[in-house]
């Protein structure tokens, strides 16, 4: 992690949020290879989910929502994580943070359990030490919806919070998709935004945040059809994230949740689990909602959602198959995944004895695309060369390298994941063509120049 860490601030992935007044805990900016690599993985995903099927559209929900919603969905009174707090410096700490209490299962609450957080003498963060008693309370549940006020006054009536998740938007709008969309059952709303969560978070760079996006969407089916569903879309998500987000199959593992852990909404509820430097964690998770949500909705609202088949005319609130993805979480595992050392192989004669950085990124996910290179800073050589860069702009995410020796500027481009690197050097002036060099191969080809767009696009899959 400390690698992947200085690799992102280094070259512009991810770096502390207000930096320059000290950050703030868990709050990390995407810089300008963060962002394309983000929007990268994002699009792939709507690619595969929504455009390319019949079956789903797409929504964008407001952030800030009725309080009645979260009413009906349950979160207002489920949505807790137990929490623990020093009785000196009052930082709480979810139970499964404590680091010294090894035996410590996250979804117990039994004696044995507490007794553990009984005798813990130590805070974690103010270091205060006790001989007797107990340094920290009892586990207590707090609500992880961010709260907010609409207008002047901060008072109940006027309470509202920021989407703990996604889901609700589709539920809520579920009748007026179906009119507007005239889909049949099965169908699924799909969503990509941001969700908050007021959580104690335990660092790991993005791997936890108060904020963070989510790519999912609820799938309609016709009850007593939902565990087809589920398996269908269980086998889906695991292909679109070996298959398309190139994740080696040997670091996922399927996490089934215990009955007792499920969340409030949820008759089951699969993760796909990546295996960090940090240890295993969620990338995605597939949950089997019934008909929870529409039922509560309707029955706070006053409002029928129910679905009319119009063949046979039976009406039935439809019960939903949830896949969700967390695309910050998911990035993260790219990098891992696709971080490589090697010996020396750019040619820079500073690096010789060094190991060299590989982000064996897939093509198609790729920040950058090509890397434009003149092999000396002559004139002659960077003035056809930024011609070059400017027209292969047009069609791809390009970036225009003239500062050092060749060998430290492919060294640089390895290092971010750019697939293709493109050099005119002074044999280019007389035969018009450059070399065009693989990331991963090292195999260098002469295109023509006039060709060199459509040749780099049939190799990205453009």
């Amino acid at each position: 992690m400390e690698k992947i860490v200085s690799l992102c601030k280094r070259r512009g992935f991810i770096f502390p949020g207000s930096e320059i007044y000290g950050g703030l805990a868990n709050s990390w900016d995407f810089g300008h290879l963060g962002n394309e690599l983000f929007n990268n993985i994002a699009s792939l995903w709507w690619k595969k989910f929504v455009q390319e099927r019949d079956d789903i559209v797409g929504v964008r929900g407001a952030v800030i929502m009725n309080p009645k919603v979260w009413e009906a969905s349950g979160h207002l009174q489920n949505f807790t994580d137990p929490l623990v707090e020093c009785k000196k410096c009052h930082q709480r700490f979810r139970e499964d943070q404590i680091k010294d209490i090894a035996e410590f299962d996250y979804y117990k609450n039994d004696e044995k359990t507490k007794e553990l957080f009984r005798s813990y003498k130590k805070c974690p963060q103010c270091l205060n030490e006790v001989k007797e008693g107990r340094i920290f309370t009892e586990p207590k549940n707090f609500n992880l919806l961010f709260k907010t006020f609409i207008g002047p006054v901060e008072d109940a009536a006027s309470t509202a919070y920021l989407r703990g998740e996604l889901a609700q938007t589709m539920f809520t709008d579920f009748k007026t998709i179906l009119e507007t969309s005239r889909k049949k059952l099965p169908f699924g709303i799909a969503q990509i935004g941001k969700a908050f969560r007021n959580e104690i978070t335990t660092g790991n760079l993005i791997f936890r945040t108060k904020e963070f996006t989510i790519a999912e969407f609820e799938y309609f089916v016709k009850p007593g059809e939902e565990d087809k569903h589920f398996k269908e879309w269980d086998k889906f998500m695991f292909d679109f994230i070996t298959n398309d987000l190139g994740l080696n199959e040997k670091k996922l593992r399927r996490y089934e949740h215990p009955k007792e852990s499920l969340a409030h909404y949820s008759k089951g509820t699969t993760d796909i689990e990546y295996e960090f430097p940090f240890g295993w964690g969620e990338i995605t998770g597939l949950a089997s909602r019934t008909d929870f949500d529409l039922k509560n909705h309707e029955n706070l609202s006053g409002m029928n959602l129910k679905y009319r088949d119009t063949e046979t005319g039976e009406e039935y609130l439809p019960y939903v198959v949830e896949p969700t993805f967390g695309l910050e979480r998911l990035m993260l595992a790219v990098l891992i995944d696709s971080y490589t050392e090697t010996e020396a192989r750019s040619g820079d004669e500073e690096a010789v004895h060094e190991k060299e950085i590989v982000l064996k990124l897939p093509k198609i996910l790729a920040p950058i695309k090509v890397a434009v290179l003149p092999l000396s800073k002559k004139e002659e050589l960077t003035k056809p060369a930024y011609e070059i860069y400017r027209d292969l702009q047009k069609h791809l995410i390009c970036q225009y390298d003239e500062t050092g020796s060749i060998g430290k500027r492919y060294r640089r481009q390895d290092e971010i994941g750019t697939p293709y690197c493109v050099t005119f050097d002074f044999d280019s002036l007389e035969d018009k063509k450059v070399t065009v060099r693989d990331r991963d191969t090292m195999k260098q080809d002469r295109v023509e120049i006039s060709e060199l767009a459509p040749y780099l696009e049939g190799k990205l899959g453009k």
